[in-house]
């Protein structure tokens, strides 16, 4: 079940990493890195090809109380997006190591969408202020799926390669 189905959850914002689909990491690699990278995380939900390459999966990270559903785009739609990322970064100003995520964007045809939620019990605070959500657990699973895939993560809010 994803999470957009489960009231628990309030989705929050969209991640993404951008990759060659040649480098499309196996399911159970995917959910094995996750989980060596905090022992709290909850994987589930892991649906891979018939290769046994990663389609989905959702993560909940009880100590943030936060989740997040991932899955695998390819395509028309990661093509015009990689496109779109390319016209507005090639024309900002770039540290060295951005240029060379923005050179290898250009290889990129496949992408991990990373859907951020935040329990509903959590947000807001007793004042209701709406405390913004700390993107920890976001950061650490997006760096390593870009490390499994050998991609570029993008925070497309801020248009930074990461």
């Amino acid at each position: 079940m994803s999470l957009f189905e489960n009231d628990l959850y309030q989705w929050r914002e969209t991640y993404f990493v951008l990759f060659a689909e040649a480098t499309r990491p196996k399911a159970d690699a995917v959910a094995a890195a996750l989980r060596q990278q905090d022992a709290h995380y909850e994987v589930s939900n892991i649906v891979a090809d018939d290769e046994g390459k990663l389609e989905s999966l959702t993560l909940r990270s009880p100590e943030d109380s936060s989740a997040m559903d991932i899955t695998f785009v390819t395509g028309e739609e990661v093509t015009e997006q990689r496109e779109e990322l390319l016209n507005t970064l090639a024309k900002s100003t770039l540290a060295e190591g951005d240029r060379d995520k923005l050179n290898f964007l250009g290889e990129c045809d496949s992408r991990f969408d990373i859907y951020h939620f935040e329990e509903a019990s959590f947000i807001g605070g007793d004042e209701g202020d709406d405390d913004p959500l700390d993107p920890g657990a976001l950061l650490l699973v997006m760096d390593c799926l870009a490390q499994l895939c050998r991609g570029v993560g993008i925070d497309p809010q801020s248009g930074s390669l990461m």
